[in-house]
């Protein structure tokens, strides 16, 4: 992708696993899972030390899963998650350092914002496809409808208080292209590598989308 504007994603799940590895051991057979259940992106956060590690694990052993790094939040970060396989980055706010970086590394951001001005000095710079977070602080679904009158042309995703109750109800939103969550990846979960929960998790979570 030329440009750091992520307007045309190549994946087709529009449920978005934001993910926590604290292992990188469990990186592969949890794409795998995903990829079982219909998602087939993947945001390994930058929040454990085993981040990396498990964005390079996913990289070279599941090339047809859509990887994307999160929380990234420092200059520094964006070569270091190239580095590691990821093609595309998500980030929770932003700063024109971080989109300078990007732009420099030609890697695709999906910039976090949380306000009008914000949504609009971010368009102006080119970007689309938005990261509206934390969803359920900064709105939720009254602010996204608040803001497709004044800025159509912007779509988001919506990450911090989507759940399966809400799922449809975000994603039926003219503008909103994708949805983020934790919910499809829990804890207990990969500790024990249930994969096969995490598989339901996100075939429910696929049908839900579908239907919305």
């Amino acid at each position: 992708m030329p440009t750091t504007c992520f307007t045309h994603p190549a994946f087709t799940s529009r449920v978005v696993p934001v993910i926590v590895l604290h292992d990188p051991a469990h990186a592969v057979p949890l794409a795998h899972a995903l990829l079982e259940g219909g998602v087939d992106v993947m945001e390994i956060t930058l929040r454990s030390p085993a981040a990396l590690a498990s964005i390079e694990a996913v990289a070279k052993a599941v090339p047809q899963m859509h990887l994307g790094a999160g929380t990234v939040t420092r200059v520094a970060e964006v070569q270091q998650v190239i580095n590691a396989g990821a093609k595309f980055a998500l980030s929770p706010g932003c700063t024109d350092a971080l989109v300078g970086e990007a732009k420099k590394a030609l890697l695709p951001l999906i910039p976090g914002v949380m306000t009008p001005g914000e949504v609009m000095f971010r368009r102006e710079q080119g970007f689309t496809l938005m990261k509206l977070f934390p969803a359920a602080q900064a709105g939720g679904l009254a602010m996204l409808k608040a803001l497709g009158a004044p800025i159509p042309d912007v779509s988001f995703c919506p990450t911090g208080g989507v759940s399966p109750e809400n799922l449809q109800d975000f994603l039926k939103l003219p503008n909103v292209a994708m949805a983020g969550g934790s919910w499809l990846t829990p804890a207990d979960a990969m500790a024990a590598g249930d994969w096969k929960r995490i598989t339901q998790l996100a075939r429910e979570a696929t049908a839900l989308a579908a239907a919305a």
